[in-house]
């Protein structure tokens, strides 16, 4: 129960982060070539757009691996707890 608390206490976090300096990555490169980048299409163009939120645009994934991360924290405090027989 300890290892897949871990598990799910540590993946979401570093699968959000991957997912999120992935796209950080997308909107330097098209700020550096002189373009805008639309959040909601996930392109660079020419025109200016508002700013929208990683939460505000995929709220399943930060919602999902926030609970994901809390339930992993559960099951390792459990885990460390618990008697081995």
């Amino acid at each position: 129960m300890l290892r897949i608390g871990l598990c799910l206490l540590v993946i979401p976090g570093l699968a959000l982060m991957g997912v999120f300096f992935f796209e950080q990555m997308q909107i330097s490169d098209c700020v550096a070539d002189g373009g805008h980048w639309d959040y909601l299409q996930a392109v660079c163009d020419q025109q200016e757009h508002p700013f929208v939120p990683l939460m505000t645009r995929k709220p399943i994934l930060v919602n999902g691996g926030m609970l994901l991360s809390c339930f992993g924290l559960l099951l390792t405090i459990l885990g460390l707890y618990t008697r081995r027989m």
